[in-house]
C-alpha cells in the first residue's frame, strides 16, 4: 500500500463441479498472476474449490476431504506468495456442514468465516445441506493441518500496514441487515464477497445496485466475486460477475457470460474512505456498539507501487452521460437559493455587475432564470457594465450583447473618472500598476452597485466562484461583498461547462454565439491595461496558475483532507503528459500558501448556496482560524519529488 491505496482483486476462475483437483489448480494460476501484479488480497467465488452447485453430493464424505485437500494444496503453494487469497468450500464443525470462507496467506489459515443467511427459495435449498452461522457454537477444529478456532463472532482482518477487511458470503448481502453492515462499523474498510449469484433477466441490475448502495452505506470498498461459466446449467446459468466498488462509485466490473476465466484488479483508496467516515456523524453514531475480533495478517515483502487506477483530472466536473442533468440541477439550486431570498427582501430589483466574464455571465442567466420562474419582470435586473483601464473589446461588447438580448435593464458607468480622482485623493501614481491601482477599481465597481442597489430598493447579486473564494483571488470588500453570492460553490472549471450548456438550451439559443465566445475568452480580471489591439494582457492563470489544477487540489485537499505528499502524487497521474513535475509543484505551493493565507476574506462571506459536496462557507462546511500557520503544509510541498 502506497498513498492510501490497496491493490485488490475479484477472481473468476474455470471450473468444474465436483473436481477439486482441477479447481485448485485454476485457483493457483490466478493467484500467481494476481502476485505477479503485485494484488495484496484477493477473492474467488462461493464453493470455488468444489463448485457451487454441486447439490446433494454436498452429502459425500468424498467431496468433503477432497475440498480440505485442496485447501492444503493451496496453503502449500502460498508459502511462495505475499498475496492473501480468500477461497471458498465446505467445512465440517462438529457434525454440522457449513459454507465457508477460508482467509489464507503464506502457507496459514487466518480464519474461518461461514455463511450466515442460507436461500432456501426458488432453485437454491442450502438448508438442505447446510447449517447457518447463527447455529454455530465456538468450537476448534483440525482443518487442513493447522487447528482452527471457528466461531459466528465477526471477524476484522487487519494487514501490516493497518487495512482492515471483513468477509461475507452472497446470500448475506442481499439480507435486511448483512453482516458487512457490523463489520464496516467495526472498522473494516474493505468487504469481500464469495457469492453464487445465478443470472436472470434483469437481476444483474439489481445485483449492481445493491452492491453500489452497501459499499455507499458501509462507507467501504466492496469486492465481489461470483461463480461463472463451468458451474452446472441444469436450471440456472451463472454468468460470472467480478465487481469492485468504493464508497458507491464502480471501479471495475468484469464481462458476463464470458467463457474464460477472468479477473479484475484495482485500488481501493483507504484513506479516502476514512476521511469520509470521519465527517459523517451518522457513521460515527451508529458504530458505537459494533464490535468484531481482529485478526493480524502476516508481514510481507515490499513490492514496488504503481497506481492502476484512473484519476480525474477534472473532480468537479459531471461525467458526459449525466452532464445535462448536473448542469440543469445546479441552476436549479443556484435559482431556488435567490429566489428565496428575493421573496424574503420583498424585492423585485436586482443589481449586478457585468464584465463580460464566466462568473458574472453564469449570475447574470441564474437572475434571469430566477426572474422567470417568480414571474418578475426581467427589467427589474440592473446589469451594470463598469469600463476601467483593462476593459478589453472582447468582454465589453459581449457584456452589452447579453444584456440587451436577454432584456434586462443595462446600465453603463465608466470607472475611469471616479478611480483617477481616487487616486489624486490618496496620493497614488496612476502609472505604478501595483496592487492599490488594481484593488481601488475593484472597490469603485462594488461602491456603484451597492449605490444603485440602495436607489432601486433591490439587492446586490455577487459573482464571485469557488475556485476565486480558495484563492482569495477577490479584493477584500470589492468583488468579495455582496448580498447575495450565487456562484459561491461553483469552481471555476464548472461555471465553464454550465455556460457552455446554457448556451445548447432552447432557453438561451439567441444568446449562444456571445455565451460561447465567453467561455473561450481567457480568463482576467482585466484590471491592467490592455495592448494595443485592444487585447487582454493580465491572464489570471499566468499569475495564479491554472485553474484545473487549484480545483483538482481543492477537491481533494477539501474534500478528504489530502497532504500535499498525496495532491502530488494523485496529480502527477491525473495530468501525466500535460504538466511537468516541477510545474505541478509549484502550482501546489501556490496552492497551499494562498488557501492559508486569505481565509480571512472567507471569514465574512455574503451567504450563497452550497450546490455540491464543497463548501468554503464559515457557516457550514469551512471553518478555520484567519491566523492559522501553513508551515506544515509548505515544508511538505518543499519535499515533493524527494519523498
Amino acid at each position: 500500500m502506497k498513498h492510501g491505496f490497496i491493490t485488490v482483486a475479484a477472481a473468476i476462475p474455470s471450473v468444474r463441479v465436483a473436481d477439486c483437483k482441477y479447481n485448485v489448480e485454476q485457483i493457483m494460476l490466478q493467484m500467481s498472476e494476481a502476485e505477479a501484479q503485485d494484488v495484496e488480497i484477493m477473492v474467488f467465488p462461493e464453493f470455488c474449490i468444489t463448485g457451487y452447485s454441486c447439490q446433494d453430493l454436498f452429502r459425500e464424505q468424498l467431496l468433503i476431504e477432497k475440498a480440505e485437500n485442496g485447501l492444503m494444496h493451496l496453503l502449500e503453494y502460498s508459502r511462495q506468495l505475499d498475496i492473501i487469497a480468500i477461497v471458498g468450500l465446505p467445512i465440517i464443525v462438529n457434525s454440522l456442514l457449513y459454507n465457508c470462507a477460508a482467509v489464507i496467506q503464506r502457507g496459514s489459515i487466518l480464519g474461518v468465516v461461514t455463511k450466515t443467511y442460507l436461500p432456501n427459495y426458488g432453485e437454491f435449498y442450502e438448508k438442505r445441506w447446510f447449517a447457518s452461522a447463527q447455529d454455530l457454537n465456538p468450537s476448534e477444529i483440525y482443518l487442513a493441518g493447522s487447528r482452527i478456532c471457528v466461531s459466528a463472532e465477526p471477524q476484522v482482518f487487519v494487514t501490516p500496514q493497518g487495512v482492515k477487511f471483513g468477509v461475507e458470503i452472497c446470500e448475506d448481502v442481499w439480507a435486511p441487515i448483512p453482516p458487512s453492515n457490523n463489520l464496516a462499523l467495526a472498522g473494516a474498510d474493505i468487504i469481500f464477497n464469495l457469492s453464487a449469484s445465478d443470472e436472470l433477466a434483469g437481476k444483474h441490475q439489481y445485483l449492481m445496485s445493491l452492491l453500489a448502495q452497501q459499499s455507499a452505506r458501509t462507507i467501504s470498498g466492496y469486492v465481489y466475486a461470483s461463480c461463472g461459466f463451468g458451474e452446472s446449467t441444469q436450471d440456472v446459468v451463472f454468468g460470472g460477475n467480478a465487481i469492485i466498488y468504493e464508497n458507491g462509485v464502480l471501479l471495475s466490473e468484469a464481462e458476463r457470460f464470458s467463457f474464460q476465466p477472468q479477473m479484475r484488479i484495482n485500488q481501493i483508496d483507504i484513506e479516502r474512505l476514512r476521511s469520509e467516515r470521519r465527517t459523517n456523524t451518522t457513521f460515527i453514531n451508529a458504530q458505537r456498539h459494533s464490535q468484531a475480533r481482529e485478526v493480524a495478517t502476516k508481514t510481507v515483502n515490499e513490492h514496488p507501487f504503481k497506481l492502476l487506477r484512473q484519476i480525474a483530472p477534472s473532480p468537479f466536473i459531471p461525467a458526459d452521460d449525466v452532464m445535462r442533468v448536473s448542469c440543469e440541477e445546479i441552476l436549479n439550486i443556484q435559482v431556488a437559493g435567490l429566489a428565496k431570498r428575493l421573496v424574503h427582501t420583498h424585492c423585485d430589483k436586482a443589481v449586478v455587475g457585468i464584465s463580460g466574464g464566466l462568473d458574472s455571465t453564469l449570475a447574470l442567466l441564474v437572475m434571469v432564470r430566477t426572474f422567470d420562474k417568480l414571474h418578475l419582470d426581467r427589467k427589474g435586473i440592473i446589469g451594470v457594465t463598469m469600463p476601467g483601464f483593462g476593459t478589453s473589446d472582447r468582454t465589453y461588447m459581449n457584456a452589452i450583447h447579453l444584456m440587451q438580448s436577454l432584456g434586462i435593464t443595462l446600465r453603463e458607468i465608466s470607472i475611469v473618472p471616479a478611480v483617477k480622482q481616487h487616486f489624486e485623493d490618496i496620493g497614488h501614481d496612476i502609472n505604478i500598476h501595483d496592487v492599490t491601482y488594481e484593488n481601488s477599481q475593484a472597490r469603485e465597481r462594488t461602491q456603484i452597485l451597492m449605490d444603485i442597489a440602495n436607489q432601486v430598493n433591490g439587492l446586490v447579486v455577487g459573482t464571485g466562484d469557488l475556485s476565486e473564494l480558495a484563492l482569495g483571488w477577490a479584493t477584500y470588500n470589492g468583488d468579495h461583498m455582496s448580498m447575495y453570492g450565487v456562484n459561491a460553490g461553483v469552481p471555476k472549471t464548472l461555471i465553464q461547462y454550465i455556460v457552455r450548456y446554457c448556451a445548447l438550451t432552447d432557453d438561451f439559443q439567441e444568446q449562444s454565439t456571445y455565451l460561447l465566445d465567453v467561455v473561450d475568452t481567457p480568463i482576467s480580471p482585466e484590471l491592467t491595461p490592455a495592448d494595443a489591439e485592444g487585447q487582454i494582457q493580465q491572464k489570471t492563470e499566468d499569475l495564479v496558475g491554472p485553474y484545473e489544477l487549484h480545483d483538482f487540489y481543492l477537491y481533494y485537499f477539501l474534500r478528504y483532507g489530502f497532504r500535499p505528499a498525496k495532491l502530488f502524487f494523485m496529480a502527477q497521474a491525473a495530468f501525466a503528459g500535460k504538466y511537468e513535475d516541477a510545474t505541478l509543484k509549484k502550482w501546489l505551493t501556490v496552492f497551499c500558501r494562498r488557501f492559508f493565507s486569505q481565509q480571512f476574506k472567507r471569514s465574512c462571506l455574503p451567504d450563497g448556496p452550497k450546490v455540491g459536496s464543497i463548501s468554503l462557507s464559515p457557516r457550514g462546511d469551512w471553518r478555520m482560524p484567519s491566523d492559522s500557520s501553513n508551515s506544515l503544509w509548505l515544508e511538505e510541498c518543499e519535499q515533493l519529488g524527494q519523498l
